[in-house]
């Protein structure tokens, strides 16, 4: 018989649901599954972090020894979480992991960090470069704002990790007049964002398609 593939991610990326075909499912926590399975019928559940990113998340993760994270922009928890169950498991008990969501909210948080404005959070020479790992599950025009604080709260040879910014493959296309409606408030400030990334010599800098921004 041959076995049942349901396609469960959008474009080239599109992550086969078969345990014969991805290493993804068997390997994901229990917890995130019941979390994914919780959100399935969300109007917005496209917004969720796909599992084949979160297994992506979670290489640099353990790569980098992380004991420090943060992330900026939150949707139903599945990439914190993820975050927080690797970062336990080699970091006990030192995790030390922040999550921030609202979008107009989300530049104080950072500057809170840094220092910039009265907070209860600890004080700027401790946060500065303390920073292991960042991902950014945002878009528009504040990325530039949050990568320019973020390259201060990570330290060198860190890692930023970006969502969207291949905003579901548009970024290619000529002109707005051929994006999606959906996309289109965002989209000139994402290629406006990857301009600014190709030109930033700090930073390396590889572009992956992963769940549902291919």
């Amino acid at each position: 018989m041959e076995p049942t593939v349901k396609v469960v991610s959008q474009g080239p990326s599109g992550l086969l649901q078969s345990d014969e075909y991805t290493i993804v499912y068997p390997r994901e926590a229990e917890i995130l599954k019941e979390l994914r399975d919780a959100i399935a019928n969300h109007p917005q559940s496209y917004s969720a972090t796909a599992p084949d990113g979160g297994q992506f998340i979670a290489l640099p993760l353990k790569l980098l020894n992380a004991k420090k994270t943060i992330e900026v922009g939150v949707f139903t928890g599945y990439s914190p979480l993820l975050t927080g169950l690797r970062s336990r498991k080699m970091a006990r008990p030192t995790l030390n992991t922040r999550s921030t969501s609202s979008n107009h909210k989300l530049c104080p948080v950072l500057d809170n960090l840094l220092g910039k404005r009265e907070c209860n959070f600890s004080s700027k020479q401790e946060n500065e470069s303390s920073f292991n790992f960042a991902f950014v599950n945002a878009y528009g025009a504040n990325l530039k704002n949050y990568h320019e604080r973020l390259l201060r709260l990570v330290r060198a040879r860190g890692v930023i990790m970006y969502d969207n910014t291949l905003w579901g493959s548009t970024v290619t296309l000529s002109g707005p007049s051929s994006v999606d409606l959906t996309r289109v408030f965002a989209w000139k400030d994402t290629i406006k964002f990857n301009k600014m990334m190709v030109g930033n010599p700090r930073v390396d800098i590889p572009q992956v398609p992963l769940g549902d921004d291919g």
